[in-house]
């Protein structure tokens, strides 16, 4: 066994874009000494659906392929802006997509893992979007829609979250700590570990639990690293937060 891996929000664009290449980098750093990689939303800064035939969602399946193919189990959850990932490209990308909250045994220590959105319940007009968005009749309709109408409503959109996001209060956007209770509680979990708020940070929390949170590609590289005896490491602008195993 070797180490899990955790990161989301990458928020690619194209083949192109500089975090592209740090990506595949990360992919090597995974290769060398993973067994695991869980992307938690937000890989892509905008997914039309599987049928897009711009190269970046290819070149991503056959990277994340290669890795599947060398023995790394890897799943995929849905963020706020590839919610229409679907089976086509996890088969490609030889990934498992992920349900929207799941817990997981990692080196002996419960932990809840999902992209976050949901915890940022003050944020009215936000949920009423998302809850939309996850439709599953609209997700239909939508992709019926010709690729280029697709396309634009989805630059639309993030046009409509930049503008969201600029005349929004920050605390608003932030995870509501209820939301994070209820969550402990339901889940019996050690550790909270998700991302879309844009805020790495390791939070202590009452009984000795963590919540953590991943950074944004676009400001800088993070993950999550995991080792085989508990120990762990937070890395975001370029800082690291290792994390002491609980005894057991």
């Amino acid at each position: 066994m070797g180490a899990t891996y955790f990161a989301s929000d990458l928020h690619l664009t194209a083949v192109e874009d500089p975090i592209f290449d740090c990506f595949f980098a990360f992919l090597d750093r995974v290769r060398n000494d993973g067994t695991r990689l869980f992307l938690l939303g937000d890989v892509f800064e905008t997914w039309i659906g599987d049928d897009d035939d711009a190269p970046l969602g290819t070149a991503v399946a056959s990277a994340l392929r290669a890795l599947a193919d060398g023995g790394i189990e890897i799943a995929f959850a849905h963020g706020n802006r590839d919610f229409l990932v679907g089976g086509v490209f996890a088969r490609a990308a030889g990934a498992r997509l992920m349900a929207e909250l799941e817990t997981h045994e990692i080196s002996s220590r419960r932990v809840a893992l999902l992209h976050g959105d949901t915890l940022c319940s003050d944020d009215i007009e936000y949920q009423q979007v998302r809850r939309m968005l996850r439709d599953p009749q609209w997700q239909q309709d939508f992709l019926a829609r010709p690729r280029p109408e697709r396309r634009s409503f989805a630059e639309q959109a993030r046009a409509r979250s930049a503008a969201h996001t600029s005349m929004t209060a920050a605390q608003i956007m932030d995870v509501n700590a209820g939301a994070v209770d209820q969550l402990l509680v339901a889940s019996g979990a050690e550790w909270i570990i998700h991302g879309h708020t844009h805020r790495p940070a390791v939070h202590e929390l009452p009984g000795g639990r963590k919540r953590i949170v991943l950074g944004d590609w676009p400001r800088a590289e993070s993950w999550l690293r995991v080792d085989e005896d508990g120990s762990a490491e937070l890395v975001f602008d370029e800082r690291r937060v290792g994390l002491t195993p609980a005894a057991h």
